[in-house]
């Protein structure tokens, strides 16, 4: 059994179950959105209206309005706008035959709930547009009445027709059809507000999260400032100072320090802009201007390699055409970060640097001579790797590209990375 243990360490208590009335509410309403309910409800009462017409017979109009008023309910969920057709072949009912029948009653508040529920017109338009109807069907019956007469009443007179009380057939119908489009327009309204708080509920919360991400990569940004800016920035002016301080240095010394000055800066460089980006602008120093490093920088690169003492040479073939900056970047990195394995792992291995222009392909190769790849019972224990070929994988996938390590053909240690454009 799973318990849910609070943060003061005692179990938590499990969440209630929704009331039953509330649950059977979501119940119902997933069922009545559901696109088979208006074919199963219009379906079920079009039967019941031919059942009606066959125990109440009518004439052929009344027949054909009735079984058109409920037929066209199954089509109200994909085109709300069939509901005009449901009113009115419900009216016409009513005006021919001079009785509704039950099915025809529902028919006609089920057309104007769907009306005023998908909001075919504005409810007053509706309303206006129903009470008009009614109008009609009421005249309707009293030029009947003038005509044919009704069985135990008299016949109307010619002042008779403005009696008021001759027209509260309009009445009925219009506090009917006004009832029915005013019940679908609040359900809609309720839906609608719903919808809204549910959005404005999503945006509030992403905020929140953009906000804990914020704060989150804020609180990164100083810990990394605090932990390695400080000793960066302390090798630097270590460095540049030692070539004042110590008299008695040789050139390569001297030049061995200044070099060290010179890459401490870079690293310094770097740090900021990666704390800039960390802080995501909030950083009141100004933004760093310096261009991205490039492919046209592996000599340079080289160059600072060789100042370490390291041995490396750089091949290039295939037709050289500029590449995007992600994939100048990242072949770059590529780059970096071989050599300083090979600084680390084989100090003094020669190594070859071979950039490989194909079309729509950039091939880089770096190897070298050194003992290469320690054995598997040495590489089980010598503990975690680094980030390194982490990072140069990462970025190679990231282009669509692959990389692949391991011992060369000729022995040593070989970084090759493929990356398609």
């Amino acid at each position: 059994m799973t318990r849910t243990i609070g943060q003061s360490g005692t179990p938590a208590a499990a969440a209630d179950p929704p009331p039953p009335e509330r649950n059977l509410r979501q119940r119902l309403r997933r069922w009545t959105s559901a696109p088979a309910y208006a074919g199963l409800t219009g379906g079920a009462l079009t039967l019941f209206a031919v059942v009606e017409l066959l125990v109440v017979p009518g004439s052929a109009i009344t027949a054909f309005a009735v079984l058109v008023c409920t037929a066209s309910l199954m089509l109200r969920a994909a085109h709300p706008a069939v509901g005009l057709l449901t009113v009115g072949a419900a009216l016409l009912g009513f005006a021919t035959d001079g009785n509704m029948a039950y099915a025809t009653v529902a028919g006609l508040l089920m057309g104007c709930y769907t009306l005023g529920r998908h909001r075919v017109q504005h409810p007053a338009v509706l309303v206006t547009a129903g009470s008009l109807a009614a109008l009609t069907v009421n005249l309707v019956h009293i030029d009947r009445w003038a005509r044919d007469g009704s069985p135990g009443l008299p016949l109307l007179q010619g002042t008779d027709r403005f009696s008021l009380g001759l027209y509260a057939e309009t009445l009925v119908l219009t506090v009917v059809i006004t009832g029915a489009v005013s019940a679908g327009d609040a359900v809609r309204a309720r839906e609608e507000t719903r919808h809204t708080r549910a959005a404005a509920q999503s945006r509030l919360l992403a905020m929140e999260r953009r906000q804990a991400a914020q704060a989150e990569r804020a609180a990164i940004a100083r810990e990394l400032h605090d932990m390695i800016a400080h000793s960066v920035s302390m090798i630097a002016v270590r460095a540049e100072s030692a070539t004042y301080t110590t008299p008695d240095l040789s050139p390569p010394a001297r030049d061995a320090f200044q070099e060290i000055a010179g890459t401490a800066r870079s690293s310094m460089a770097e740090l900021r802009r990666l704390l800039g980006v960390l802080r995501t602008g909030t950083d009141a120093r100004p933004a760093l201007t310096a261009p991205q490093p490039s492919l046209a920088a592996l000599d340079e690169l080289l160059d600072q390699h060789r100042a370490v003492d390291g041995s490396a040479e750089l091949r290039v073939s295939g037709e050289e055409i500029p590449l995007p900056p992600s994939w100048e970047l990242s072949a770059y990195r590529i780059v970096q970060e071989a050599l300083t394995n090979v600084r680390r792992h084989a100090p003094g291995a020669h190594a070859v640097v071979e950039i490989d222009h194909r079309p729509g392909l950039l091939r880089i190769r770096v190897g070298d001579d050194g003992p290469g790849p320690p054995p598997a019972h040495q590489a089980e224990t010598a503990g975690r790797p680094g980030h390194g070929l982490v990072g140069m994988r990462e970025r190679a996938t990231l282009l669509g590209g692959r990389l692949t390590t391991g011992r060369g053909p000729a022995g040593g240690y070989l970084v090759e990375a493929e990356l398609p454009w």
